[in-house]
């Protein structure tokens, strides 16, 4: 039985809200458009994006630690391997964090594409 998520939305160009959606593949995907990437927060939150937002040429959305979020994201809590509501404060925290609605370029996206290759 799929369980039902609150998480801090946010898309560009407004103002962060506050849903409701399942822990369903299809939900998550439908919710950022597309094929979904993960990103720690370090506090027992993730970000959850669509992985192709800036080859897709969607909206910058915000600036997180010297790159830009393309497209819409949520941020949810982490319970180990699953997902978890946000707490109260977590919503408010995020909420501050992301309440700016930033402008960003189409040129400052494209800007933030690429590939780090290592090798051994």
């Amino acid at each position: 039985m799929p369980k039902t998520l609150r998480v801090l939305m946010v898309e560009p160009h407004e103002s962060p809200h506050e849903l409701f959606i399942t822990d369903q593949l299809d939900d998550l995907q439908a919710t950022v458009g597309g094929l979904i990437e993960i990103i720690g927060n370090g506090d027992s939150t993730l970000l959850v994006c669509n992985e192709e937002s800036k080859l897709n040429g969607m909206d910058g959305n915000r600036r997180l630690s010297g790159d830009v979020i393309a497209g819409p994201f949520f941020v949810v809590g982490e319970d180990g391997e699953n997902f978890r509501s946000l707490t109260d404060e977590e919503m408010q925290k995020y909420m501050q964090r992301f309440g700016e609605i930033e402008d960003i370029s189409p040129e400052e996206v494209k800007e933030n594409i690429g590939y780090t290759f290592y090798a051994w």
